[in-house]
């Protein structure tokens, strides 16, 4: 087993990465039961890995009870944030009993904010079952729903208890699912560590197709250079972890032009915004073409939108701009961007008029 830490002072909290972890969950749990019954919610596409972790939990007599929602963005709603609350109170929640978020990014978004909020603060755990949320939101406490305004822009820090990565289940993901996870580990290379995108262009496809020594590789590389970002800036003060959203600004936009409907999901809208600020970056003399270029073959080579054709997105870049303007990240009327040197050298910019942010767009291919 792989055990990595994310060190926040009396707040740490380990990562275990193993294939086959769930069948085995109640190891690491049983600690946090303190004898109690443990609340799970999950999503009903995840019943059989929710059997599973039940049945771990019940061989070392722990009880359990679950919440099983619907699949999908939709579920990242204050309507849905209610259900969870209501039913973990019914249930009796106590402040120091740890709820269990199993699923993928929509899961422990959700389940994350309802634990930050509930009787002012419990503990979670994350057990995320898809790549994106294994490499990238599980870990860090960023929790969250969307509203009719944009994605993520209802939520709070609150950092989990404990991750528990099981990259077996990863077999019975999608394959589009994966894809899209796949462009948060090709996001690590792309912000400081241009030996690691070369290991991407190298065993990506092989990671896609099933090789499961380059999946806990990835996935152990990414958790641990998260693990490292977000130990040096937790709540995204100093500029550090800013540096995670790579594609993110453009990304979003992207998903809300989309509508959320499922035609494009996130993995997929960071892919197109990670090619998108790359290009960007050319366009401002900042970054060599051919580097912008690998990027862009590299998502093409492993099925994943490079721009805005790609992605199926048509609309002026007067209209995503308008998007960009609800990003959680805007302050007096300015939106920081990350942009890029080069592989690898990716920084935050203060400095981009929005303007010239839809001209670059509306030169983009439809």
């Amino acid at each position: 087993m792989r055990t990595i830490a994310v060190e926040l002072g009396d707040r740490r909290y380990p990562i275990l990465i193993e294939a086959g972890l769930i069948d085995r969950a109640a190891d690491a749990l049983a600690p946090l039961a303190r004898g109690r019954p443990m609340a799970i919610v999950t999503d009903s596409n995840l019943r059989p890995h929710l059997a599973r972790l039940q049945a771990s939990l019940e061989a070392t007599g722990i009880a359990s009870e679950a919440l099983v929602l619907p699949p999908g963005e939709a579920s990242k709603s204050w309507a849905v944030l209610a259900q969870v609350c209501d039913w973990l109170m019914a249930r009796g929640i106590e402040r120091s009993d740890h709820v269990l978020a199993l699923g993928g990014g929509v899961m422990g978004d959700l389940i994350g904010f309802a634990c930050a909020i509930l009787k002012r603060g419990c503990p979670f755990v994350q057990i995320p079952t898809t790549l994106l949320a294994q490499v990238d939101s599980s870990v860090g406490g960023k929790t969250a729903i969307n509203t009719a305004a944009g994605k993520n822009l209802i939520g709070a820090f609150h950092q989990p208890a404990m991750v528990l990565i099981d990259p077996a289940v990863l077999d019975t993901l999608p394959p589009r699912e994966l894809a899209a996870g796949y462009a948060e580990v090709v996001k690590y290379g792309l912000i400081d560590d241009a030996g690691f995108f070369a290991w991407c262009e190298a065993n990506g496809a092989a990671l896609l197709a099933g090789d499961a020594a380059a999946r806990e590789q990835a996935i152990a590389h990414s958790v641990a250079a998260k693990a490292r970002i977000v130990a040096a800036d937790e709540h995204e003060t100093n500029g550090t972890r800013a540096l995670l959203n790579l594609g993110h600004t453009f990304g979003h936009a992207l998903e809300a032009e989309a509508g959320f409907d499922g035609s494009l999901i996130h993995g997929e809208a960071v892919a197109a915004g990670i090619a998108l600020a790359f290009r960007f970056s050319v366009a401002r003399g900042l970054c060599p073409a051919e580097d912008a270029e690998r990027v862009a073959v590299h998502f093409r080579a492993v099925g994943l939108p490079d721009g805005l054709a790609a992605a199926g997105i048509a609309a002026s870049g007067t209209r995503l701009v308008d998007h960009m303007r609800h990003d959680k990240k805007m302050s007096a009327g300015t939106l920081p961007f990350l942009l890029a040197r080069g592989i690898g050298r990716a920084y935050l910019d203060r400095s981009v008029d929005l303007a010239d942010v839809a001209a670059f767009l509306d030169r983009e291919p439809r």
